[in-house]
């Protein structure tokens, strides 16, 4: 990956300003153009906003003077700390405003269109999917190659993982599920310990690297594919301390000024990935951190988005939001914006997963309540599964998939099954000592007949 131009020193081409005839004059103008923090709605690095000037009669670097002016006035100080002791800041300009807004309106509060993951019945069958999903994304983005549908199938079944892909993604289910036990208690460094440790555990190259931080000889870089350098972590000697802080900052400890809670949620992912404190799983941790704290602040919905998946098909533009802010002051606004964008694309995503799940929810229903006579009442569980058994012809459930897909006690998902097998909508055998269950190979004639069937 190329390295962002960094930003040039802008005093010398003001001092070459001011130091013409016409130079104070050009200079007010400058300064009484507007060009805010963010011209055009766009909070661009040095290197793309070079190529973008918003004023034509002025050098680029006159104009990134102006814009970084506007910028500093707006810099609130972290307590995140850089290599060298400087302090990471960051800015709300106008779009940041906006973005948050929509954050607020979209994954807190009473949402619209939301009715699945609000309702009792269903609630849990969309979590888990969200967990699933967001496992595998998550570490897909970390190397893991397992496919989708393979590594479903693993965590529905609840098999033990066959390699080491699949013991990533089953480790990142379990964390994200650990993780969730600990929403309304304060983060501690044991709790992100134990995090990274179920997140790595048996995947590691170093055999004793999960659940600890980094040792004096394990300080590393971050390079690309290429051996160039893009990050260096601080020194393992100052991980303890900068884990305290990272925990006091995410509990919002001794704080005088509001902090949006998106905004922490974002600064916690960015500081733990900035510190890499573990050998391995920095990554993994730093995104389930980011729904921790999310979770705790109220913002329920992100229960249910996967933003790895969002990163997955971007991965150039998540390294690039790390690299613009160490490039440029240590301005961690170029990773909350990229942020911001990644969380209101889960959201949209979800709401429209949610709009056509509906309409084949209500498809369903209207075949299978013409075949009332036939099926009998279905519950919402059943309903999903003879749902995804006529598109999916060839699928087997067992209790125990049923059990994890819907969140329910075993005993509920056999009896859900069973009826099922006794009315005629599954067929059921024996593998080994368990029961397998398939879809009756006339299951869509079936209800097809069902339903046209006067009198029915």
């Amino acid at each position: 990956m190329k390295l962002p131009s960094p930003p040039p020193n802008s005093a010398a081409a003001i001092s070459e300003m001011l130091a013409t005839a016409k130079g104070p004059a050009r200079f007010q103008k400058l300064m009484s153009s507007a060009l805010g923090p963010a011209p055009g709605g766009k909070y661009r690095h040095w290197e793309t906003f070079r190529h973008a000037l918003p004023l034509p009669d002025f050098s680029a670097e006159a104009q990134w003077f102006a814009v970084k002016l506007a910028r500093q006035a707006l810099y609130r100080r972290l307590p995140l700390l850089d290599r060298e002791g400087n302090p990471f800041v960051f800015a709300l300009p106008n779009i940041a405003l906006e973005m948050l807004h929509q954050i607020d309106r979209d994954a807190s509060g009473n949402i619209g269109g939301s009715a699945q993951v609000t309702d009792d019945a269903t609630r849990d069958t969309y979590l888990f999917k969200s967990v699933v999903e967001e496992a595998i994304t998550s570490s897909q983005l970390e190397g893991a190659s397992t496919t989708r549908k393979v590594a479903k199938a693993m965590i529905q079944e609840g098999r033990a993982p066959k390699d080491r892909g699949e013991r990533m993604i089953r480790n990142n289910y379990d964390g994200m599920l650990f993780i969730r036990r600990f929403v309304k208690e304060p983060l501690t460094p044991e709790i992100v310990l134990e995090l990274q440790g179920r997140l790595t555990d048996g995947t590691l190259d170093i055999a004793d690297g999960a659940g600890r931080l980094r040792r004096a000889d394990e300080d590393i870089v971050i390079e690309d594919e290429t051996g160039t350098r893009l990050h260096t972590p601080p020194h393992a000697g100052e991980l303890e301390s900068r884990l305290r802080a990272m925990c006091d900052f995410a509990n919002g400890v001794g704080e005088a000024e509001f902090l949006p809670p998106p905004v922490r949620a974002i600064v916690l992912h960015f500081w733990l990935a900035y510190d890499h404190p573990f050998v391995d799983g920095n990554g993994r941790t730093a995104r389930a951190l980011f729904y921790w704290c999310m979770a705790r602040n109220g913002y329920w919905l992100c229960e249910f988005v996967s933003i790895s998946r969002i990163l997955r098909r971007a991965r150039g533009q998540y390294a690039r939001a790390y690299l613009h802010t160490e490039s440029d002051d240590n301005d961690v606004t170029y990773f909350l914006l990229y942020q911001m964008r990644v969380l209101l694309r889960a959201i949209a995503d979800l709401h429209g997963y949610l709009a056509r799940k509906a309409k084949e929810l209500r498809e369903t229903e209207v075949l299978l309540s013409r075949a009332a006579a036939a099926v009998g009442d279905l519950n919402p569980r059943q309903l999903a599964l003879i749902r995804h058994a006529i598109k999916q012809p060839l699928a087997r459930y067992t209790v125990e998939s049923h059990k994890r897909s819907h969140g329910v006690a075993y005993q509920t998902a056999r009896t859900d099954l069973l009826s099922l097998a006794e009315q005629g909508l599954l067929q059921q055998r024996k593998v080994g000592r368990a029961f397998v269950f398939q879809p009756a190979a006339t299951l869509h004639e079936r209800l097809s007949v069902a339903a046209d069937t006067p009198g029915r």
